[in-house]
C-alpha cells in the first residue's frame, strides 16, 4: 500500500513537470509551481527527486515492467523482425508524453543526456536477452536487434519534437518498413 502511494506521487508529480514544462518551457518553470501542481509540497518533490531536471529524466521506476510486458505479449514463433519491431513501438508509444521534453533538455546539456542512459541501457539490454531467447542463431539474434537499435535512433533522430509523438511514431515505423525491406537492389 505504501509502495502504490510513493509510485503515486511519484508519477503525480513527474506528470504534473512534464505538462508545466510542454506548456511554458522548462526555464519557465520553478520547482514550487510544479510542486503545487502536483498537490505536494517542494520538500516532498525533493524526497522523491534530486532536482528539477530530474524531475524529467530520472527513469520511471514502471517503464521495465512496461517493456517487459511487451515482449510477453509477443507471440511464439513470430519472426523476430516482427516481435522487436513490436515490442520497440509499443515503448515508444509508452513513453511518449514526455519525450518531447526530454528531447529539448538533452539537446540543451549534454550532462542531462547522460542521466537517461541507465535505463536506455537496460532495456537495451533486456531486448537483446529477448532476441538471443527467441532465435538460435546468435548471429541473426544480433543482427536483427542492432538494427532495430539503429532503426530506432534514425527515426528518433530525424523527429523533430514540434512535430508530437504521433509523427515519431510513423517516421519509426517508416524506418521500420525501409529497414525491413533491405538495402541490397533486387
Amino acid at each position: 500500500m505504501r509502495e502504490r502511494k510513493k509510485r503515486r506521487t511519484w508519477h503525480a508529480i513527474r506528470d504534473a513537470a512534464i505538462r508545466l514544462i510542454d506548456e511554458r518551457g522548462f526555464d519557465a518553470v520553478s520547482v514550487d509551481e510544479i510542486a503545487a501542481a502536483a498537490g505536494v509540497s517542494r520538500s516532498t518533490l525533493f524526497n522523491y527527486f534530486a532536482s528539477k531536471e530530474a524531475v524529467v529524466l530520472d527513469p520511471d521506476p514502471d517503464e521495465p515492467e512496461v517493456w517487459r510486458a511487451l515482449m510477453r505479449a509477443r507471440p511464439a514463433g513470430e519472426p523476430l523482425w516482427d516481435a522487436l519491431r513490436a515490442v520497440q513501438l509499443g515503448y515508444l508509444e509508452a513513453v511518449g508524453d514526455r519525450l518531447p521534453v526530454q528531447k529539448r533538455l538533452k539537446a540543451s546539456s549534454p550532462k542531462l543526456a547522460e542521466s537517461t542512459r541507465e535505463l536506455s541501457e537496460q532495456f537495451a539490454g533486456e531486448l537483446l536477452d529477448f532476441a538471443v531467447s527467441r532465435v538460435p542463431d546468435g548471429v541473426e539474434a544480433l543482427l536483427t536487434y542492432n538494427v532495430v537499435r539503429a532503426t530506432v535512433g534514425t527515426a528518433y533522430s530525424t523527429w523533430s519534437i514540434d512535430d508530437g509523438i504521433d509523427r515519431l511514431l510513423e517516421i519509426a515505423r517508416d524506418c521500420f518498413d525501409r529497414a525491413g525491406r533491405g538495402f541490397a537492389p533486387d
